[in-house]
């Protein structure tokens, strides 16, 4: 299979045909983060689209220049520019060396790349789904406000993608702190990083942040969460959070089964996360057209599922 999942087998191999399959994707997916790394440092793009590596440059390029001007006013220097420019490139150095780094911006680009085509495909737009367009309209004021700031938090995640911006708030907080403290190793001994470390975390709020506000979104509606693993109803941004946390994966790792060498990835996270086979067939049906399930793979059970996927999470995270 090179990007269909689409042998006939008989059960006692479909088990077996997933395990192949999913131990490819994750090769591709172990393999992406040092490819991605090496690309960034020696400006060679013919492995990854030209468009991709530009924007991971731009991302990361946009987080030091954050920090620099955060140093800058903690300086209170006039005119903060001049000394963004003279560091940035070593600061972002430092951020391209982190696998970590990499790996969230990449996913980030690939989801607005993927929200965008499907808003091509399918006519669903990439920032007011079906779903959020009933919440806004719940009589619950609370949930009304909720799918509102996740709209508009939408709205600014797709502006920025295309700016190739990637704001510090919008950070998990894991990167956040990993920022402050490269921003330290950049500064040595200069005294206005500290004054600037102070100053950010008093600002940071993780749970404000987009996908914060997406998993809560997810969490509030409780029975109804279902609803939310319809990409055609829920969106890519709400689909890919609610996949998360059914299938009990990282959203990033999520995101990056979306792929056409995924498709093992896909089908056992949906089938993980409690769909049906004609639920889940339809959701094959807008992600990958083409795209065909084994015979039997209907009779893997959901914990099936997710005791394959968590078989190899130790290889991917590595």
């Amino acid at each position: 299979m090179s990007d269909e999942i689409q042998t006939t087998v008989p059960l006692e191999s479909v088990e077996q045909l997933l395990a192949e399959r999913l131990r490819g994707g994750d090769a591709v997916l172990a393999s992406t983060r040092p490819i991605l790394r090496h690309l960034l440092a020696n400006r060679d793009q013919s492995l990854f689209s030209d468009e991709v590596i530009a924007r991971l440059r731009g991302m990361i390029g946009h987080v030091a220049r954050q920090l620099l001007f955060a140093r800058a006013g903690a300086d209170d220097m006039a005119d903060p520019a001049p000394f963004s420019a003279r560091y940035q490139d070593g600061l972002a150095a430092l951020l391209f060396d982190d696998v970590a780094f990499l790996a969230h911006a990449h996913a980030l680009t690939l989801e607005a790349q993927l929200a965008e085509s499907v808003q091509r495909r399918s006519a669903i737009d990439a920032v007011l789904s079906p779903l959020l367009q009933e919440l806004t309209a719940s009589p619950d004021e609370p949930t009304a406000a909720a799918a509102m700031r996740i709209i508009a938090s939408q709205a600014r995640f797709m502006q920025t993608y295309r700016r190739m911006e990637l704001p510090l708030g919008e950070l998990p907080g894991d990167l956040f702190h990993k920022a402050l403290l490269l921003m330290r190793n950049h500064a040595g001994d200069d005294e206005s990083a500290a004054r600037a470390e102070s100053q950010l975390r008093a600002q940071f709020d993780e749970g404000q942040g987009r996908i914060g506000q997406l998993t809560r979104l997810v969490m509030a509606m409780g029975r109804k969460a279902n609803r939310a693993l319809a990409i055609d109803h829920a969106g890519l941004a709400i689909h890919s959070t609610a996949l998360a946390m059914a299938s009990g994966q990282d959203r990033n790792l999520t995101i990056l089964s979306f792929g056409e060498n995924q498709l093992a990835r896909l089908a056992l996270s949906l089938r993980a996360a409690g769909l049906r086979q004609d639920a889940l067939e339809g959701q094959f049906l807008m992600l990958h057209p083409n795209a065909q399930l084994p015979d039997g793979f209907d009779r893997i059970t959901p914990g099936r599922a997710a005791v394959l996927l968590e078989e190899t999470a130790q290889k991917v995270a590595g």
